[in-house]
């Protein structure tokens, strides 16, 4: 006999727990094993999907879906590769690419966070949570847009404590806010608003293609190539 399946609203609310406890743990009680917190993390979250009944095509991991995806994937990366090149070629523009995060980072540092700390300590987590399975979920119970709104404010909420000393990390937010109490709250909601109205993007980008390599694409394109950038214009 198999296993009762978990009511949707049931994993809704699971799913949001583990999100809770993962974002504790990365950015207040265990930020060294981050790595680890993501994968350990996406897996509980596909699981939980899968004892609601979901499947990889309701991930958006289908095989019928993953050549489409691909394509997005391709085209997506290109966009954001041309727009950076762009922006990095006027001096007015170079310094959006400051971080001072990565201004100590050597080459091979700067390389294991293009190719293993973004693909899968951000990407992979925050793809597979927000796009991948809140979205199934919410798909469920709303219609598209209602579940990309939804599932976007969780991922703007998301980045409240990783965004708490963005106006340090980025000197020009610092110089454009001020480097106060208050400035760094402006910043921090800015990232907030910014990263919801981002994850809208990104569903947008999940429905559309019918696959979720779409929107990992384009998050690793804009955070992997923007520290690449920034390296090479040091």
């Amino acid at each position: 006999m198999p296993p009762p399946r978990l009511p949707t609203r049931g994993a809704l609310a699971a799913v949001v727990a583990v999100l809770v406890s993962a974002n504790l743990l990365d950015n207040r009680w265990a930020a060294s094993w981050s790595l680890l917190t993501a994968v350990v993390t996406s897996a509980v979250l596909v699981g939980l999907l899968f004892w609601a009944g979901g499947t990889w095509s309701e991930l958006g991991l289908g095989r019928d879906s993953l050549a489409e995806g691909a394509r997005w994937s391709v085209a997506l990366i290109g966009i954001v590769a041309a727009v950076y090149l762009c922006a990095a070629l006027p001096p007015v523009t170079r310094g959006l690419f400051a971080d001072q995060r990565t201004d100590a980072l050597n080459g091979p540092e700067i390389a294991f966070k293009v190719l293993v700390a973004v693909p899968v300590g951000t990407v992979l987590l925050e793809e597979t949570a927000f796009r991948g399975v809140l979205f199934a979920l919410l798909l469920r119970l709303r219609t598209a847009t209602t579940a990309a709104v939804l599932s976007s404010v969780l991922f703007g909420l998301w980045h409240i404590l990783p965004s708490l000393h963005l106006d340090q990390d980025k000197p020009i937010l610092g110089s454009l806010f001020g480097h106060s109490v208050a400035g760094a709250a402006l910043v921090d909601v800015g990232a907030v608003l910014f990263t919801g109205v981002a994850g809208c993007l990104l569903c947008w980008l999940r429905d559309r293609s019918g696959s979720l390599l779409a929107p990992m694409a384009l998050h690793w394109a804009v955070n992997a190539l923007g520290y690449a950038v920034g390296f090479l214009l040091r």
